[in-house]
């Protein structure tokens, strides 16, 4: 018997990747709220920074709970770049309400 070179277990039912992604965005999203309405004014973007830095360490640890090795880096890359523009979008709403006195 020779060898086969190497065999790859199938995928029985795989995961759906968006699953992991949406929950790290909706993280974001309610922790960029909160950050807005909670945070001092002059400690703002620190707050977003601390928060920003929770999603990447959560968008790590749901996509290695999930247990696919195929495509982890991408997916981890996806969750945080999708938070920190969350993040962004849900900051840059409170800056322009600040302009107006809201």
């Amino acid at each position: 018997m020779g060898d086969n070179g190497r065999m790859a277990d199938p995928v029985l039912a795989p995961r759906s990747p968006f699953v992991g992604l949406v929950v790290t965005w909706a993280v974001a999203a309610v922790g960029a709220i909160l950050i807005g309405v909670v945070a001092p004014d002059d400690r703002l973007m620190t707050w977003y920074a601390i928060g920003f830095g929770i999603c990447v360490l959560l968008s790590f640890a749901v996509q290695l709970f999930r247990g696919e090795t195929r495509g982890f880096i991408l997916r981890v890359s996806a969750g945080s770049l999708g938070a920190l523009l969350v993040m962004g979008i849900v900051s840059a709403g409170f800056g322009i309400a600040a302009l107006f006195g809201a």
